[in-house]
């Protein structure tokens, strides 16, 4: 009874929200759910690098208007299904005067002819129908798995969620878009998109991606580490491993201390980037480690209010660079720390990796600015982000409680019904702004 009882606790018999999504599913099924959801985010992924060659390209702008079905690219039906005939040049035409119509091309692309305009136009169409291609790749293995009797009433909910937040994630791009289709205030400024819209579609790709992630982490390895170590104790060496689970669980439990405030970190410092592309302040600054010779800039303070920190080019690159070397400092810190204690392997593999992948952005992003953002580094930059963001969620993974607290237990089944009262606001609201 005594060994049932160490058992139990070392092992969180009590209900898991990960367990919950696999729970009374065969390992076969819960495999090949963890493969399809695991290539979902490396979808997500591809979408979110796709989004800032988009973006770095200044290909954002050139489609007007916006489909819920999808856009047919101007070309001729043959070689919409594959044939390869002449481009339908009146076709391009028209999509071209559209696009002559917009702010963008009369204040900043009025050089461009219809050749050029192809390049960018196919961009955005790409990154559009890509987004719809992940919709068909997510909802038909879904409804695959769920009338073979593969997918739970917890798992079911959370891919409900899912999508749903995939169909807001559209509305909010075009919501982003549209922004950027509007004469500017200052009629010599260069058009763009709001830097808050863009931070919204980022953040949203973000949550996205979080989710997608941890559900694959979830169904991949159902139980925590920490409870698969402990039931592997015998009778003989029953103490021995107890002791050393018990360490482990300390060791984890001190550790998930720091990640979480941690993993805020790199989120707030990702957000950050947002706003330093969508002010496009990387081409500003190309110094480092100070501005132009300054540790603050004398631009700084340039508009009143909570506005200065948000549309301020120069604040908007000194709040990143703080970030980011604090994202540095702290990793680094959680790193040493982590040294020392007695992990379980696949927190102490994650943790290394969480420190590679921080060392890495920070030297990719010093190099992006100081070649003045060429498209290839920019977005790489923006695709370490996320390689940074996975890294942290591993490791976040990794280091969860054999047995979750009644808080977490709480926050678990809050967080559904909330997110999709989010999600639905957030589809209405964008639908009826300009």
């Amino acid at each position: 009874m005594q060994r049932k009882k160490l058992l139990q606790l070392l092992c969180g018999v009590a209900a898991s929200p990960s367990l919950a999504l696999s729970r009374g599913l065969p390992d076969s099924a819960r495999k090949a759910l963890a493969w399809w959801l695991g290539g979902c985010s490396a979808w997500v992924f591809s979408m979110v690098v796709l989004g800032g060659f988009t973006r770095l390209t200044r290909s954002g702008l050139s489609m007007t208007d916006w489909k819920f079905t999808g856009e047919r690219p101007p070309i001729a039906q043959e070689e919409w299904l594959g044939e390869r005939p002449p481009i339908t040049q009146e076709e391009w035409l028209a999509e071209f005067a559209k696009y002559q119509a917009s702010p963008e091309f009369r204040l900043a692309h009025s050089h461009m002819d219809v050749e050029e305009f192809k390049f960018i136009y196919f961009m955005e169409w790409a990154h559009r129908m890509w987004g719809r291609f992940l919709g068909v790749a997510f909802a038909v293995p879904a409804v695959y798995f769920a009338a073979r009797g593969h997918i739970n009433g917890p798992l079911g909910r959370r891919l409900a969620l899912l999508f749903m937040m995939g169909g807001a994630q559209g509305l909010v791009g075009w919501w982003m878009v549209r922004s950027g289709l509007q004469e500017p205030e200052n009629k010599h400024a260069v058009p763009r998109v709001s830097p808050y819209r863009l931070a919204a579609h980022l953040t949203s790709a973000f949550a996205i991606y979080a989710t997608l992630v941890w559900t694959t982490l979830d169904l991949a390895r159902p139980a925590p580490v920490l409870s698969a170590f402990a039931a592997k104790a015998s009778d003989a060496a029953h103490a021995a491993i107890a002791a050393a689970a018990k360490q482990q669980a300390a060791a984890a439990a001190a550790l998930r201390a720091r990640v979480l405030p941690l993993s805020l970190l790199v989120g707030i410092t990702a957000i950050s980037g947002a706003f330093v592309a969508g002010m496009d302040a990387g081409r500003a600054f190309n110094t480092f480690p100070l501005m132009n010779g300054q540790l603050i800039p004398d631009d700084y303070w340039g508009l009143p209010g909570i506005r200065n920190a948000f549309e301020n080019t120069a604040a908007v690159q000194l709040h990143h660079r703080a970030l980011a070397l604090s994202t540095l400092a702290a990793v680094t810190a959680v790193w040493a720390a982590g040294r020392k204690m007695p992990l379980p392997g696949p927190a102490r593999t994650a943790l290394n990796v969480t420190m590679a992948f921080t060392a890495a952005q920070v030297t990719l992003g010093i190099t992006t600015l100081l070649t003045y953002v060429p498209v290839s580094l920019g977005a790489a930059h923006q695709a370490g982000a996320l390689a940074l963001f996975t890294a942290v969620l591993t490791l976040m993974h990794s280091v969860r409680p054999a047995s979750p607290s009644a808080a977490a237990l709480a926050v678990s089944r809050l967080a559904p019904p909330v997110a999709v009262l989010a999600t639905a606001a957030i589809a209405t609201a964008v639908t009826q702004m300009k």
